[in-house]
């Protein structure tokens, strides 16, 4: 059995930022994660300014693609304007893995299979124990399903569906475009350009909404290619498009059981309005490390629930992909939960 003093499930923004935090204050840390890094991580690739603050990142010092976009140009029912929300693009592969190596944790490639309390700690398929447990996998995280989808099941509303393809290509356009409900998607598509002759092109749409009319983003995506042809940012081209979904912040209940943690993803902080969830997994990593170091309450008070500057263009968007579905900035679950309380909460 390999003792930790916390194991982190999920090598992401989010779990590498607890990671090393943790590390850093003297804590033995292991990360599991089922693949092998670097690797391939379906995302349009944008950082704010504010996740570069919060990472303490040294862009002079980053060692791999790394671009900035003063403004976005945004279409809007046959509009364009530009919105004033700075952003850099990165791309995830080198991102994730600089960040991972960064942290100083212990790294171990694993599918995480069982995880079972014992005497106090948390131990994972009989091979790892720590008092702490940090559930940073994604969507699908092991943490989740372990302990807290029954007190937070997914709202299906908040489903975002994407579609993307990210490949070297040496474009002529270097500003970030986006194309906000094309033919009706409850979403938007996206032109990402990336340093070093790489691009990303993708679309994603509120999955609930498409279903509901019998539409997919797939039949989005050919129209998507089409606009782009047609502008002359991407030309005959052959499209390998992959497709994941991930959730929107909605209201949470429950972050914190007992000694164990969802971050990122695993509880779906991606904002409301540009659907951007790099920043506010890294945020909710370091306040998981900051409650397990400190003993304080761990909540998502601090985490944005929106991406853009203006107010207008907040509520405009939000109003647009959701609707009447009304969130909490505030999880109701800053104090920790008992595993008993969550079973009586379920039933």
């Amino acid at each position: 059995m390999l003792n930790y003093d916390a194991l982190i499930v999920g090598g992401g923004p989010a779990g590498s930022a607890c990671a090393r935090k943790l590390v850093q204050a003297g804590r033995r840390v292991a990360v599991l994660d089922r693949e092998v890094f670097p690797r391939t991580k379906l995302c349009a690739g944008w950082v704010t300014p504010e996740a570069v603050a919060d990472l303490e990142l040294d862009v002079e010092a980053y060692p791999h693609r790394f671009s900035t976009f003063k403004y976005i140009i945004a279409h809007i029912k046959g509009f364009t304007f530009k919105l004033d929300t700075p952003q850099h693009s990165i791309r995830r592969f080198e991102f994730d893995d600089y960040l991972l190596k960064r942290s100083g944790a212990d790294v171990y490639v694993r599918k995480v299979k069982n995880i079972e309390r014992e005497n106090g700690d948390y131990v994972i398929d009989q091979e790892f124990r720590a008092p702490f447990l940090v559930g940073a996998g994604g969507t699908r995280c092991p943490v989740y399903r372990a302990f807290f989808r029954d007190a937070n099941p997914r709202a299906k509303e908040l489903q975002a569906a994407t579609y993307e393809h990210e490949f070297p290509y040496d474009w002529n356009e270097a500003h970030c475009h986006l194309w906000f409900f094309d033919k009706g998607l409850p979403g938007y598509a996206w032109y990402v350009p990336k340093a070093d002759a790489y691009l990303n092109c993708g679309i994603g749409g509120m999955a609930e909404k498409l279903k509901a009319r019998g539409d997919d983003v797939k039949k989005h995506w050919r129209h998507f290619t089409d606009v782009l042809e047609k502008r002359g940012l991407v030309t005959d081209f052959d499209y390998a498009p992959k497709g994941y979904s991930y959730y929107l912040r909605g209201n949470v209940d429950v972050v914190r059981v007992d000694d164990a943690f969802i971050t990122g993803d695993a509880v779906g902080l991606a904002t409301r309005d540009l659907c951007e969830g790099i920043g506010p997994a890294i945020r909710s990593g370091h306040l998981a490390a900051e409650s397990i170091l400190t003993g304080s309450e761990y909540s998502l008070e601090a985490i944005s629930t929106h991406s853009a500057e203006h107010a207008i263009v907040r509520k405009l968007l939000d109003y647009m992909f959701i609707r009447r579905h009304t969130p909490s900035s505030k999880s109701r679950s800053s104090k920790p939960r008992s595993s008993s309380d969550v079973r009586q909460q379920a039933q």
